[in-house]
């Protein structure tokens, strides 16, 4: 009843309802900006991870190459690959397996160019790919596959093509001549568009049926390499000694953490230092609390000597100032916790005003390549932002409190 009281004093009463004000605002800041930060955090690597894992190998198997005596090349295409896939396959952990072809070339429709990345894969394995194969975001039929080639939503843009169009394929190493090796150029039916939701991939994919993939990139009876899905993406590390055994002879294994490993390494490092600043932002607006502590202190002097020499006991002082500090922070941190999960449920209106306002030049994709800023909110962070908001807020109280219990009631009241 006493800390409620001195918390709702005015200012002319000897109360600081001003410092508390700003006590509360700032926790309350403090912790939405923590639990945001959290949510935006989690959103980016689940959503960064997912469209890798929803458009890529999870791991890929490839041979270690072997020099070709004539031109003195280094071959790295896998002969009997339907056999290897066979014995990968039977490996614990796998889901599905698929020889693919792989080329870089050119894409030329309408006078328009674009540098894309062939895929030569048959088409029940690509129906098995979850972010291409998924109908609330593609165009066409990808049932069609067989009769011309899918292709990601950015390369469809950049050559302002849709199903149905025809686009040609210039490969620069293609037919094999007395003089030498000339382009190889060869139109193909559009009959699926998909978006994969990772801009790079949208941008520079090109699926092809594998058939045709040999032929166009001279690779007849041989595939480039396996690609290989496994239950548990995670762990695909401590599958990859299995995964080479079962492949035998020269092979290797690439898994999606070693071609992403280094980017979701920085994104912890950035995570954790964000963290240790928005934490130190939440210390300095708990300090607040003990500047208006202080102050009420001060200012409750008399009222702090009248009640010890009422029998009041030091610990009964410690409790109301304790009680007063402690519920600003409560109600700070409620309120942030409001905060923070309304901005990480509703984030899309709020990034689309945003993007508005500022003229639609907040998100390049190009850069992020994912095409919209992720949140997930997830319980772990609202308890660890909870968590550290109350303690802080308690630990800073407990000083001014102490200070008011231990104060002389003589001294106090000398000169009243």
């Amino acid at each position: 009843m006493i800390a409620w009281r001195y918390l709702r004093a005015r200012r002319t009463e000897g109360g600081v309802s001003v410092m508390t004000w700003i006590s509360l605002i700032g926790i309350t800041l403090a912790v939405f900006a923590l639990i945001a930060t959290l949510a935006v955090r989690s959103g980016f690597r689940t959503e960064f991870v997912d469209t890798i894992l929803g458009s890529n190998a999870h791991a890929t198997v490839y041979n270690a190459g072997k020099v070709e005596a004539e031109t003195g090349r280094i071959d790295r295409t896998i002969e009997a690959y339907d056999a290897m896939a066979a014995r990968v396959r039977d490996v614990a952990g796998v889901t599905r397996v698929a020889p693919l072809i792989k080329g870089q070339v050119m894409a030329n429709a309408r006078n328009r160019n674009a540098g894309v990345q062939v895929f030569g894969i048959r088409p029940q394995d690509l129906r098995t790919i979850p972010r291409v194969a998924d109908t609330e975001t593609s165009k066409g039929s990808i049932a069609d596959f067989g009769r011309g080639i899918a292709i990601g939503s950015g390369v469809a843009r950049q050559l302002s093509i849709t199903v149905g169009d025809r686009i040609r394929i210039i490969s620069p190493g293609g037919v094999k001549t007395a003089f030498g090796t000339s382009p190889r150029v060869k139109s193909y039916d559009v009959t699926y568009i998909f978006t994969a939701g990772r801009y790079d991939i949208d941008s520079t994919r090109v699926y092809m049926p594998f058939a045709e993939a040999q032929s166009f990139f001279n690779r007849e009876g041989r595939a480039d390499e396996l690609e290989v899905m496994v239950t548990e993406p995670e762990r695909v590390e401590a599958m990859a000694p299995a995964l080479m055994r079962a492949a035998g002879g020269r092979s290797q294994v690439w898994t999606w953490k070693d071609a992403s490993g280094g980017f979701l390494r920085a994104l912890e490092v950035e995570d954790n230092v964000m963290f240790v600043i928005l934490s130190i932002l939440v210390l300095i607006a708990a300090m607040n609390i003990t500047s208006g502590l202080i102050m009420l202190v001060k200012n409750k002097g008399r009222d702090i000597g009248i009640l010890r020499t009422m029998g009041l006991t030091e610990g009964s002082i410690l409790r109301v100032f304790f009680i007063c500090g402690a519920f600003t922070g409560l109600i700070g941190t409620a309120c942030g916790v409001i905060l923070g999960c309304l901005f990480a449920i509703y984030i899309d209106p709020v990034f689309s005003f945003v993007n508005m306002v500022m003229g639609g030049q907040v998100w390049d994709p190009s850069i992020r390549e994912i095409y919209h800023l992720p949140a997930e909110l997830r319980a772990a962070d609202v308890g660890v932002a909870v968590t550290l908001s109350l303690g802080l807020s308690f630990l800073v109280t407990i000083f001014p409190a102490r200070r008011a219990a231990r104060m002389n009631p003589v001294e106090a009241l000398r000169y009243e």
